[in-house]
């Protein structure tokens, strides 16, 4: 499904970017995958769909556009993203805040397990 300018892979993509493993109204951030430079809706699409492991963003990386809001369609830096995590910095659409307990899972972040563990 097209978001934006950006196509989003994923199971059951909706036209703001949430999957069917989060789909609330806030639930309208995809994620770039470091390792194939594909967005996805979420961690679960990525292992069910992508045919390799995930990769996580390290923290040198996080001035790179990786992060698509589903309302305005825009890519923001993980930068931006992790600075903002409630909130589209852009169009200050709301974002899930529970989405924070994934951050270990596309960013190299202190503490959490990480993708496959």
């Amino acid at each position: 499904m097209r978001v934006g300018k950006c196509e989003v892979l994923g199971v059951g993509i909706g036209e703001r970017g949430t999957c069917a493993h989060y789909n609330s109204e806030r639930d309208i951030v995809a994620i770039r995958f470091r390792c194939c430079g594909e967005y996805y809706g979420c961690h679960a699409c990525h292992a069910l769909l992508a045919r390799h492991p995930a990769e996580r963003w390290p923290q040198f990386e996080f001035d790179r556009r990786a992060i698509l809001c589903g309302a305005c369609g825009e890519e923001l830096t993980i930068h931006q993203y992790l600075s903002s995590p409630e909130a589209c910095p852009l169009c200050h659409a709301p974002f899930n805040p529970g989405c924070r307990k994934h951050h270990q899972l596309y960013f190299e972040v202190q503490g959490g397990p990480r993708l496959g563990s």
